[in-house]
């Protein structure tokens, strides 16, 4: 029921538009054993993504992402259980039509972390950060190899000389004034990462979107992390460039709460030049969002965003 979509151009004339999605989405319920569960697009996320009644996440993937529907899959099966969050139990994976796949999951409890970060006190915002920090460890400690198959990038020095390539250029497009750009090259170069890390599990996009939180009479908790779409093996260094931006937003007491917790604190220096080596780096939005050091140098700038108190 669901046209190819290999395209950007069929991309968008297909996922946003309810009319094409909703009925194929209740066909697969019905085949799914939920038909007439009530239906509830979430608004947020690159895939669509919809509540099946209270207990069910049903999130699809079209032919152009329809490895990332593996990956998530098969990640989720394989964390499921064994962190110290909880994260979506999966009931279902598989194909469904014309390159399409999907993935069946549990409803995870609680609110974004997003939508609740301002009224949260700074003591409970530490405790989540160092829940963060916890399942971190412990995501990173789990043997990678059965997930080799499906998650790349396979060689990391590899990966790391592809990403530079292209790291100029990309932010470039993005926008980002020269005096910056004309710093990249000579900052990355002064900075070693390890060709050859000890390879992780990486989840990639540890941020509030992803975080699932609830508070009773003892304060805030962590109730769930999702989205492993765009799962890694690798470096676990690379996995701080989220939590640093997007969850500490560049605050000391929270980076030395998450280093401590994991048990490790890696240098600004490298957690920046992984920042301007990621896949969706995207640094004017991170100048705009974060506070930026009147040297306007990037040594600087990885203090401000990724130091400890």
């Amino acid at each position: 029921m669901l046209p190819p979509v290999e395209t950007d151009e069929q991309w968008d004339a297909v996922v946003p538009d309810e009319s094409v999605m909703r009925p194929a989405v209740e066909d697969l319920c019905g085949r799914l054993g939920l038909a007439g569960a009530p239906l509830v697009r979430f608004p947020e996320g690159t895939q669509p993504v919809y509540a099946v009644g209270d207990e069910h996440v049903l999130k699809l993937f079209p032919g152009a992402a329809a490895r990332d529907g593996v990956a998530e899959g098969r990640v989720l099966s394989h964390v499921e259980g064994r962190l110290p969050v909880a994260t979506p139990r999966v009931r279902a994976y598989g194909p469904y039509e014309n390159g399409w796949r999907y993935v069946l999951m549990s409803r995870l409890p609680g609110a974004s972390l997003a939508h609740c970060w301002d009224r949260i006190p700074p003591a409970d915002r530490e405790r989540l950060v160092a829940g963060i920090g916890e399942a971190l460890a412990v995501l990173h400690s789990l043997d990678p190899g059965p997930l080799e198959d499906v998650l790349g990038p396979g060689d990391w020095g590899a990966f790391l000389d592809r990403r530079r390539e292209c790291a100029v250029e990309q932010q470039r497009t993005r926008g980002l004034p020269a005096a910056w750009l004309e710093q990249i090259p000579e900052f990355l170069d002064s900075v070693p990462l390890p060709r050859a890390p000890r390879r992780s599990l990486l989840h990639t996009e540890v941020m509030r979107q992803h975080v699932l939180v609830d508070v009773d009479a003892d304060g805030w908790r962590l109730t769930g992390l999702f989205d492993f779409e765009p799962a890694m093996v690798g470096d676990r260094a690379y996995d701080f460039v989220a939590v640093g931006l997007f969850v500490n937003q560049g605050e000391p007491a929270l980076q030395t709460r998450l280093a401590t917790a994991y048990g490790h604190a890696f240098a600004p220096d490298e957690l920046l030049a992984y920042t301007l080596l990621h896949v969706y780096s995207d640094l004017p939005r991170y100048l705009r969002e974060l506070p930026v050091p009147t040297t306007g140098t990037l040594p600087a700038l990885a203090e401000a965003w990724f130091g400890t108190a």
